[in-house]
């Protein structure tokens, strides 16, 4: 058994995708649309073969996220090395993302840093 995808809400679409494109390295597809619903979604690809769904809707309603909130805590992304784990760091920092640990060796040994992603969502980037 495996993970087919996750699927995350968001309340700017195009924003998401362009996120996940630039920086993670992910592939879309073409999006759809039910125009009875306005729902909208993105699936994006990854190399590994893992997808995260991004969509939007126009009722979401905007929640504060705690770090510490029960649910999903973060997305992690492996990008190969210590050395990408740095950079990618650094590029998100430079883009105005806010890096809340890292990069740093935790004491279970992971090489990781966890960003403030798009819409206070939290992206953790390992070796």
């Amino acid at each position: 058994m495996k993970i087919e995808h996750v699927a995350l809400y968001v309340k700017d679409l195009e924003k998401a995708k362009d996120f996940f494109l630039t920086y993670l390295k992910g592939k879309a597809n073409d999006g759809y649309h039910n125009p009875k619903t306005d729902f909208s979604s993105y699936f994006i690809s990854f190399d590994d073969g893992s997808r995260l769904e991004l969509m939007t809707r126009p009722e979401l309603v905007e929640q504060t996220k705690h770090p510490f909130r029960t649910g999903y805590a973060h997305i992690a992304f492996s990008v190969g090395s210590k050395a990408a784990v740095d950079e990618l760091t650094a590029k998100l920092d430079e883009a105005g993302y806010s890096v809340s640990s890292g990069p740093r060796t935790t004491e279970d040994g992971y090489y990781e840093s966890c960003i403030v992603g798009l819409e206070e969502n939290f992206i953790e980037i390992t070796e």
